[in-house]
């Protein structure tokens, strides 16, 4: 614990920290019926969310080499926070035993090498786990008349929850909802129909028990 608080191991620390806070804030906007992370840099699939085209430049682009612009850049940042605190302590803790612990600087070097293949590998995994709320060819209005899973609810009339659904294509999606007018509250993991959309919201009803 005394090598965590020392002052060799004040950049891992801070970064540490930063990532506990953007999980509180992370995990706050969800209860509140949106995620940041949908938000910030939201992943634009084949570009890097400046319009270039990452199955062209990825050879020499380094931030195509780190997939950004494939998941959300708020999820990116705490891959990177994460992977450099926990190999910066790791380096220490092995310095620590070998000699004594090493220099900030020098430590944070080392874990800063040693973060870049680790968030390259760790962040095209979590890409293909995180679904993305559009797709260059998909448009909004296909969504209506699909089947969806209540993600983040339950949905009612106040502030919009978070469906799952999947497009023709096969790709699954997260998308604002609430319920229709009139309609029950519609519990977490419940099967709905989007039937509508009014201002960047999906209006969900329960999901007809022959389609379910």
């Amino acid at each position: 614990m005394d090598l965590v608080f020392s002052p060799g191991c004040a950049p891992f620390s801070i970064a540490a920290a930063i990532l506990i806070g953007l999980t509180a804030i992370e995990i706050l906007s969800m209860l509140l019926g949106f995620s940041l992370s949908s938000i910030i840099g939201k992943p634009a699939f084949g570009h890097d969310g400046l319009g270039h085209d990452l199955s062209h430049e990825a050879s020499f682009n380094p931030l195509a080499w780190l997939n950004v612009g494939r998941l959300p850049l708020l999820i990116l940042l705490m891959l990177a926070l994460g992977l450099f605190a926990g190999i910066g302590y790791a380096v220490q803790a092995v310095a620590a035993l070998v000699f004594m612990p090493l220099p900030a600087s020098v430590a944070s070097a080392i874990a800063v090498v040693a973060a870049l293949p680790a968030i390259r590998a760790s962040s095209r995994t979590v890409a293909r786990l995180i679904p993305t709320d559009e797709t260059y060819a998909v448009d909004e209005d296909d969504f209506l008349g699909r089947l969806a899973e209540v993600t983040i609810g339950p949905l009612d009339q106040g502030l919009p929850g978070r469906v799952k659904v999947k497009d023709r294509h096969g790709n699954w999606h997260q998308l604002r909802a609430r319920a229709a007018d009139a309609t029950e509250p519609l519990a977490i993991g419940a099967t709905v129909l989007l039937v509508d959309r009014k201002a960047g919201i999906f209006l969900a009803v329960p999901g007809p028990s022959d389609l379910v």
